[in-house]
């Protein structure tokens, strides 16, 4: 669903998207795509962690101050 609607945001259709597709492929080749694919990855799991560890200090002094009444 989140592809459907991202798709129609940028107006894409089939044969745009494997045009895309084989121009990424003729770029990096079928064996750098898994190496990129595990990077981006690790990337998006960092910023979610630094994400969640933001939350967690901010709410910190709030249970705090629970606590301590």
């Amino acid at each position: 669903m989140l592809l459907n609607g991202i798709l129609a945001f940028l107006n894409l259709g089939t044969g745009e998207i494997i045009l895309i597709v084989a121009i990424i492929l003729l770029l990096f080749g079928g064996k750098k795509i898994p190496e990129l694919m595990r990077g981006l990855g690790k990337g998006v799991k960092s910023f979610k962690q630094g994400m969640n560890e933001v939350e967690d200090e901010l709410k910190k002094p709030i249970d705090d101050l629970d606590k301590k009444e």
